[in-house]
């Protein structure tokens, strides 16, 4: 490329905000990627791996596509291009997520990578030459070139930050995800169009149609519909009626069925774990008798209100780290909270560190990310915690999921081992496929009845759980690698 036909280089302050647009969009997407493929493939390590894999492969290859590509075309009409193609890949990718997701259930780790590949690879990559197109244009001096490619490298990464904590603490909070796209992608097409107009790339008249189009593409997923009924901060959430149970309703987060609510009769157990954490209560203290109890993860709050309605005057804390999911329970599923029954929002790890020592009978772990555990709710020193506000002679109760081999069960229950002199573990009869399981443990040796009387199940007792947790390796923070241990459909 001659001289001549080279243009000008771009404004110091046009060329940052390009590239700071640019990068951050990438980064923006990336973390919309998490919330938009949860509803089909759930919210796992692996899940989240795939995606910044994908967009870190797209970074590189955008980078180095579009410094071969720069040095051999008009780099002010490829700009343009760049930012609208990456604003239609952008808006694309809600319909395209929407229209495989359903069809990617069940696909375990394999469909996450998938549609990644499919929805995010191809925006980051385009989005992401931008930044060499940028240099190509401002490096007129080699005497400065260190100069204009370190400015223009730093205003990336600011672009990159400010998409990060954007989407976080801004975007996701206020919009739902389609819009938060539709907002992105919106954005990227006009800024192009923008530069196609003022490089004569195309006409005002065309730049018009285009942006039409683009808003059209945009508004597919709103006229679609969306799978949730409300994007938390965490999850997609839905509510479900039971049209075999006119008070029952069935809450789900992103692709799991996670509680079972009776809104006429908060004694009604439905679900199999539920009911054997009920049972092992039951068995465990008198009946009646009011309890002081932690749940941590409050879901549907199924458990607690079932305490509330067959212990009067029984107290439970729930520490729940979704504010809106809790929104969503009180609308929907008819949750009240009050002195009997409060609700403290954040990190169970954090939160029950608050609470005071000797102060609870009875904890039960009932939260989830995706289908596991949250790895530091399953370690030693958060068991170390647990034992810290339980009572002498408290119950633990401990909802996982898990298929064979159990390498998730195993672990945990060499966890609670370590730290519990009584450790049962209540699943289904042998032959059953049941992913469900609830550990049971106590610093003292349980009543017999414990476990051994939950209805449609089978218990292992202490020695049986010491057999089948031998070998396993304990649970630390130091390594906890529960999302690889899991086994799932």
């Amino acid at each position: 490329m001659s001289d001549a036909e080279h243009p000008a280089p771009l404004a110091p302050a046009a060329a940052a905000a390009l590239v700071f647009l640019a990068s951050g969009a990438v980064l923006v997407l990336e973390i919309l990627g998490v919330r938009l493929l949860a509803p089909y493939v759930g919210l796992t390590l692996e899940t989240t791996t795939s995606i910044i894999g994908a967009v870190l492969a797209g970074i590189a290859a955008g980078a180095a596509i579009g410094g071969y590509v720069a040095d051999r075309t008009a780099p002010r009409r490829l700009l343009a291009a760049l930012f609208v193609g990456g604003g239609l890949l952008a808006l694309a990718t809600v319909p395209i997520v929407r229209a495989v997701g359903p069809g990617a259930r069940g696909g375990g780790d394999s469909a996450a990578f998938a549609i990644t590949l499919m929805t995010l690879l191809p925006a980051a990559t385009v989005l992401s030459a931008v930044t060499p197109v940028v240099v190509r244009l401002q490096l007129r001096d080699l005497a400065v070139s260190g100069t204009v490619v370190g400015r223009l490298s730093a205003w990336a990464t600011g672009g990159a930050l400010a998409g990060v904590f954007g989407t976080g603490f801004v975007l996701v909070p206020l919009l739902p995800v389609s819009g938060a796209v539709l907002l992105v992608g919106a954005t990227l097409v006009l800024t192009g169009l923008a530069l196609g107009v003022r490089a004569q790339m195309t006409t005002r008249r065309t730049a018009l149609l285009v942006a039409v189009g683009s808003l059209g593409l945009g508004l597919v997923p709103f006229a679609s519909g969306s799978p949730c009924e409300t994007e938390t901060t965490y999850h997609c959430a839905r509510v479900v009626e039971d049209d075999a149970r006119a008070g029952g309703r069935t809450l789900l987060l992103d692709d799991l069925q996670h509680s079972y609510v009776d809104l006429d009769d908060p004694r009604h157990l439905d679900f199999d774990y539920a009911r054997w954490i009920g049972d092992a209560v039951d068995a465990w203290a008198p009946a009646g008798e009011p309890l002081d109890a932690v749940w941590v993860g409050g879901g549907g709050f199924t458990l607690p209100r079932w305490l509330a309605a067959t212990r009067p005057g029984s107290r439970s804390r729930v520490l729940e780290v979704d504010a809106k999911l809790v929104s969503l329970v009180r609308e929907r599923l008819g949750l009240r909270t009050g002195p009997a029954l409060r609700v403290t929002l954040g990190d169970a790890r954090t939160t029950l560190a608050r609470e005071p020592p000797d102060s609870a009978d009875l904890i039960v772990g009932d939260a989830f990310g995706g289908r596991s555990v949250p790895w530091h709710l399953a370690t030693t020193e958060w068991l170390s915690e647990v034992r810290r506000v339980l009572r002498p002679g408290g119950l633990v109760a401990l909802n996982l999921i898990d298929l064979p081999p159990l390498a998730l069960l195993r672990a945990e229950a060499a966890t609670l081992l370590s730290a519990f002199d009584d450790v049962r573990l209540v699943r289904q009869p042998e032959g059953a496929l049941g992913s469900n399981y609830v550990l049971l443990a106590s610093e003292r040796p349980l009543p017999a009845a414990v476990g051994s009387s939950a209805r449609g199940a089978r218990t292992l007792p202490h020695a049986e759980v010491a057999a089948l947790a031998r070998g396993a390796a304990v649970l630390t923070d130091d390594d906890a690698p529960a999302d690889q241990l899991l086994t799932t459909p």
